[in-house]
C-alpha cells in the first residue's frame, strides 16, 4: 500500500479522518462506493468533505493518483462525483486503484475549495497535529 507522505491524516480539529495507518492484511481494501450526500448532513461532515478535497486538489491537482492509504469512508463521500475511476477497469477494493480529480463537478459542488482568493493548503507531516 502506497502512503501519501506529507498528506493531512485528519481534518484539524476533528476525528474526520483522511488516511489509514495500515494496509488490512485480513480482509483486504475496503471497497470504495457512492455515498449519497442528503441536504440535511451536519456542517462538520460538509467542511471534511471539502477540506479532503482541497487535500486532495492541492496534493494531486489533475494528475491520476494512486488509492493508497487515503480512506475509503472518505473517498465514498466523493466517488462518482468529484473523485473518479481514472481507468477501466476499476477495482473499488484494491489500494493500488488509479483514481482522478473531475475537475468540472469538483468546481460546480466545492467552489469555495478553487475559488481565487482560497487560502493555499500547506501540505506537511504536522498539519494535523
Amino acid at each position: 500500500m502506497l502512503k501519501h507522505r506529507g498528506f493531512p491524516g485528519r481534518l484539524p480539529g476533528t476525528d474526520h479522518q483522511f488516511v489509514i495507518r495500515r494496509a488490512n492484511m485480513k480482509d483486504g481494501a475496503t471497497k470504495i462506493l457512492r455515498r449519497e450526500r442528503y441536504k440535511d448532513r451536519n456542517s462538520g461532515d460538509r467542511k471534511a468533505d471539502a477540506g479532503f478535497l482541497a487535500a486532495l486538489w492541492a496534493a494531486f491537482g489533475e494528475d491520476p493518483f494512486e488509492r493508497g492509504n487515503l480512506d475509503a469512508g472518505r473517498l465514498s463521500w466523493l466517488f462518482g462525483r468529484e473523485v473518479v475511476p481514472a481507468d477501466e477497469p476499476f477495482d473499488p477494493a484494491s489500494y493500488e486503484a488509479l483514481l482522478k480529480i473531475d475537475l468540472r463537478r469538483a468546481e460546480a459542488a466545492f467552489p469555495e475549495v478553487f475559488a481565487p482568493d482560497a487560502p493555499p493548503l500547506a501540505l506537511d507531516e504536522d498539519w494535523d497535529e
